[in-house]
């Protein structure tokens, strides 16, 4: 398979395992009720910081649970000054770190930077995704080539699904140097294609107005389509055939180039059911008739026109409506219907939604329209590195929920709730346990490197035990300002009858033949802590 090389690209392969775990601390949460300091239990969670880092924080929770990834990266068209401020310990990519990343005659290396900055962050979105998860990424044509190939590479090219063609623009520009730019690409991989199931779009009015029932059929409302295919009659010489029309009593050939859809015999069981329309008087050519309710929906197509997803007019227009003319300016907003699609034909009632470049807070606002439009309990997660976190992208969302505008134009709010996050703390410093992070926290730390599961509910009557998995008791005996012992006496408090017993603790004084006995595995705190 074709790979792709780059400046830089060797030191960022295994970047993501090198990025410190950090914790998410919350801020407050926000429903109808408003913004509040307690915890509301929602599972939408938008998430202030360096979106390497906010990635890599929510894998203990979140590995392996994701549905569909929405990420829209910086386009890398030379305009955006958009900063790689990743660090990678290395003395040969120092050089780039905190630079501005500007165009291209001005900085010979943004596309390197470009993938260096996007290479980990693909590689920790892989591993959020589902197994039957798929990831949606809008690209223009300046780096879309380069990452189809690290898609490829990552993802695998046996996952890739198709790239999406999406009409971001309606009107010509007629000052363009070369072509008015229409469209954007849209890449789409599946964690595993196998198990990617991709749902139909659902049957709309413009489609539904086609169906008619003008014989009073009591099968319901019916269209008529071709009976002839694609097929020629040296191709397939049993579909080519005379019928006969019932009311003139004509013999009727198919074109040789074109030959009819159905053998004979499946003919005349069609004539029988009353499956073929001659036309309006009855003397015409042969066609099928295709009732509504066997219509169980749409297969999406691969071009996106702006009347079926929206385009960037139609998203600066929504924004403007949200926050007012004098809004701080984003130039390219998605549109909530570009996401609506997505969701439509990516997810169900159920599932979770990341979205890692969150900008403006589209991808949050199409949950909660869907939510609302068919009373599902979609979840998203919004990670957005810039200042305005709060006051546009979290801000944004507010006002879905409660609602927006006035008079004539208002919207109405469509319910819902978040929490509001910061990056926290690391969790280990110089390989010890940060004291500043809460006991919880890296009981859930602990516990997900042990099993690849969520932390459950804590024991009342076992506080050290952190759950049990596969047969396997956990114990995290910690304590922030005190030294901790694997003895007698905590052999004497556990509970928990289990096949074998894994326990953190400062030290151990038990003898190998007493680990033996009562089959445990010590782990010595910091020492053992696994590196996620």
């Amino acid at each position: 398979m074709p790979t792709l090389n780059w400046i830089g690209k060797d030191k960022v392969l295994n970047h993501h395992l090198e990025v410190p775990f950090h914790v998410l601390e919350r801020q407050y949460s926000f429903d109808e009720a408003g913004k509040h300091e307690e915890d509301n239990g929602s599972e939408n969670m938008i998430i202030h910081g360096d979106n390497l880092l906010a990635l890599k924080s929510l894998l203990p929770k979140y590995e392996g649970k994701i549905k569909c990834i929405y990420i829209d990266p910086p386009y890398n068209t030379g305009n955006e000054n958009w900063v790689y401020n990743d660090n990678v310990n290395d003395p040969h990519i120092q050089r780039w770190l905190h630079q501005v990343v500007g165009k291209e005659g001005e900085d010979l290396s943004r596309h390197d930077k470009w993938l260096c900055m996007m290479y980990p962050r693909l590689k920790l979105l892989q591993r959020l995704l589902a197994d039957d998860g798929v990831i949606f990424i809008s690209i223009d044509d300046n780096e879309q080539a380069n990452l189809k190939l690290i898609c490829d590479e990552i993802f695998g090219a046996g996952n890739f699904v198709t790239n999406l063609i999406w009409e971001k623009k309606f009107s010509r520009a007629n000052d363009a140097k070369y072509f008015s730019e229409q469209h954007d690409h849209i890449l789409i991989y599946a964690k595993q294609k196998n198990l990617f199931f991709l749902n139909k779009l659902p049957v709309e009015e413009e489609q539904t107005s086609r169906y008619k029932n003008p014989d009073n059929d009591p099968r319901g409302a019916w269209q008529s389509i071709a009976y002839n295919c694609n097929k020629n009659a040296d191709e397939r010489p049993n579909l080519y055939y005379p019928v006969i029309n019932p009311n003139t009593g004509k013999e009727i050939w198919p074109d040789r180039t074109r030959v009819w859809s159905y053998t004979k015999d499946r003919h005349e069981e069609n004539v029988a059911n009353n499956l073929v329309y001659w036309g309006a008087d009855g003397r015409g050519k042969p066609r099928f008739k295709k009732f509504l309710d066997t219509q169980s929906g749409l297969v999406p197509m691969t071009i996106w026109k702006t009347d079926f997803a929206g385009d960037n007019q139609f998203s600066r227009k929504e924004y403007r409506a949200i926050f007012g003319t004098d809004a701080f300016d984003f130039s390219t907003p998605k549109p909530t219907k570009l996401i609506q699609r997505i969701l439509q034909i990516a997810t169900n009632k159920d599932s979770i939604i990341l979205d890692s470049f969150a900008g403006s807070g589209t991808t949050a606002h199409a949950v909660l329209n869907m939510n609302k439009a068919d009373g599902g309990n979609r979840k998203f997660i919004c990670i957005e590195m810039m200042d305005y976190a709060d006051t546009i992208t979290a801000e944004r969302v507010k006002r879905v929920i409660n609602g927006y505008g006035e008079g004539k134009k208002a919207v109405d709010g469509t319910g819902g709730n978040f929490s509001y996050y910061e990056l926290g703390e690391p969790l280990l410093v110089d390989d010890k346990i940060n004291n500043a992070v809460s006991t919880e926290k890296i009981r859930e730390y602990i516990y997900y490197m042990e099993t690849k599961q969520a932390l459950p509910e804590a024991s009342a009557d076992e506080p050290m035990l952190l759950g049990v998995y596969h047969g396997a008791a956990y114990y995290f005996n910690y304590e922030k300002d005190a030294s901790t012992t694997l003895n007698a006496a905590f052999l004497k408090s556990i509970k928990t009858q289990a096949e074998a017993y894994v326990i953190y603790a400062d030290t151990c004084v038990l003898s190998e033949n007493k680990l033996q006995q009562f089959h445990i595995t010590f782990k010595k705190i910091p020492r053992d802590i696994a590196r996620l």
